[in-house]
């Protein structure tokens, strides 16, 4: 399992560390690890230009003694000072003693200052241009809002210039623990991040600055809590979760679905959700709601009934609102069970929220993006901005585990703990009724027995897994996604 880890934490277990070791001895861990990172990426060292941005402090610090070990391999090594009052003393010492050079921001090359970007960057945009690799030391992880006006040109520069560009420890001008980019900020191929991962290279839209992650041990795994803030689940620990039958199994122990859904004009939703239920393992699934003949037709194994929920027959868990229109009687018939239930779609905003607040078994929210703005009553762009602080505070709001889509999918409890974050998503997902489907795979596995937050982090690892499959690089409609389930369901367990 991959975990992430709140700046604060991260410093309390890196000064419990130092205490421990010899002076310098954990920078020099960090920057062999940064060092070596930055090699790999060159694929040859010798003769190669490298630009350091150099900001204060310790993440500088890192930055120049990475590139002094990188000057020494036959590297043309200059390091940008951006702070050059508060540059890392030692760092550049070693830096200049194995032949770097040294740039002071607005130093000029041919060019005097002015109000283009290029002639604000001076000397530093002209060694950007003609470099390798740039490797971004600005800001370490307690940089807020952005990057500062001197040093936006030079993000800027880097990525017009198409140089490969690697991040310290994380991209200057992201947020480490929420995650939420707030103004200009670097673009990088490669971050290396030293002794975890920070919840920012997990959480969008800070991840998408952060490129391929790799993260460097400097043995700060004994100094951390067990419990992290963020958690990514991987192919072990789904594994490890799936329900698989056993030899005296039947259609309830293995569980049983109850899926109310569709309506006239949404039918297809019935039939997707359907779908994905009985993809994801369901011993049987139980149809309520107006779609029956079309579910029948698909599926003719589905139990179809007319009667409601409540007359349905026995159901281990309830999936509710996809492409339910308006059928509010159906979502509160549903949520007054005491069985687990998933809530989707129209039933989100046909749910009343002290209903869903009252129920003593689980519940499972699934939004997306546009409807979690619509309950927490904020702008659509504020949620996609601030993923990790909306799934938080819709948990807590309806005291139930919320599963918020979106490019990185997270899911959250109500009581806190540590909120998962799924890595198998991809942009072929964004196809009308994929929705549909990851409701009914979770619901099956909701009835199966999981608790919430395990089957709503199941399900997404899987639902990302088919999407992959499904579409290998080509357009793929929702259908295509549940055929998909089993594979993906094959895969992780082999």
């Amino acid at each position: 399992m991959r975990t992430a880890y709140s700046v604060e934490t991260v410093r309390t277990a890196e000064r419990a560390l130092m205490a421990r070791l010899p002076d310098g001895v954990l920078m020099q861990r960090a920057a062999a690890g940064l060092a070596a990172a930055c090699a790999d990426l060159l694929g040859r060292v010798y003769g190669r230009r490298v630009v350091l941005l150099v900001g204060s402090g310790d993440n500088g610090g890192d930055t120049l003694y990475a590139g002094a070990r990188l000057a020494r391999r036959g590297a043309g090594v200059t390091a940008v000072l951006l702070a050059p009052d508060h540059t890392h003393p030692g760092g550049l010492a070693a830096l200049r003693r194995t032949g770097g050079r040294v740039v002071r921001l607005g130093e000029h090359s041919g060019e005097e200052a002015g109000e283009n970007t290029a002639a604000r960057t001076g000397a530093a945009g002209e060694l950007i241009d003609r470099a390798d690799l740039v490797v971004d030391g600005i800001v370490g992880i307690g940089g807020k809002g952005g990057l500062r006006p001197d040093a936006a040109p030079l993000a800027e520069r880097a990525a017009r210039s198409g140089v490969a560009v690697v991040a310290v420890d994380l991209p200057s001008g992201v947020e480490a623990d929420s995650g939420e980019v707030r103004g200009a900020a670097v673009r990088a191929d490669l971050t290396v991040t030293f002794g975890t991962h920070k919840p920012g290279l997990l959480v969008d839209p800070a991840r998408e600055y952060a490129g391929t992650v790799r993260l460097v041990d400097i043995g700060l795994g004994a100094e951390l809590p067990a419990e992290p803030e963020l958690e990514a689940l991987q192919h072990a620990d789904v594994a490890a979760l799936l329900p698989l039958p056993a030899a005296e199994s039947d259609k309830y122990r293995r569980g049983v679905v109850g899926i109310a859904a569709g309506s006239a004009r949404y039918p297809g939703a019935a039939v997707l959700a359907v779908s994905g239920a009985l993809r994801g393992g369901a011993g049987a699934v139980r149809y309520v709601g107006p779609a029956g003949q079309a579910v029948v037709a698909r599926f003719p194994e589905t139990l179809v009934s007319d009667q409601g929920p409540h007359k349905a027959g026995r159901v281990q868990a309830w999936v509710v609102g996809p492409g339910a229109g308006d059928d509010a009687a159906t979502v509160a018939e549903v949520l007054d069970t005491g069985v687990p239930v998933l809530i989707d779609a129209d039933g989100l905003r046909l749910a009343d929220r002290d209903a869903v607040r009252a129920r003593s078994a689980p519940t499972l929210m699934t939004p997306h993006a546009g409807e979690a703005a619509a309950l927490l009553g904020v702008a659509r762009e504020e949620v996609e901005g601030a993923r990790l602080s909306s799934v938080r505070e819709l948990a807590a709001r309806y005291r139930a585990t919320v599963l918020l889509k979106g490019s990185t999918t997270l899911v959250a409890d109500p009581d806190g703990g540590p909120v998962r974050v799924n890595p198998t998503g991809t942009p072929w997902l964004a196809t009308a009724g994929s929705g549909d489907v990851l409701s009914g795979l979770a619901g099956s596995l909701l009835a199966a027995g999981l608790s919430a937050r395990d089957a709503g982090s199941v399900a997404a690892y899987l639902h990302g897994l088919a999407g992959r499959y499904a579409a290998d690089g080509a357009p793929l409609g929702a259908h295509d996604v549940a055929e998909a389930i089993p594979e993906a369901w094959r895969d992780v367990r082999d």
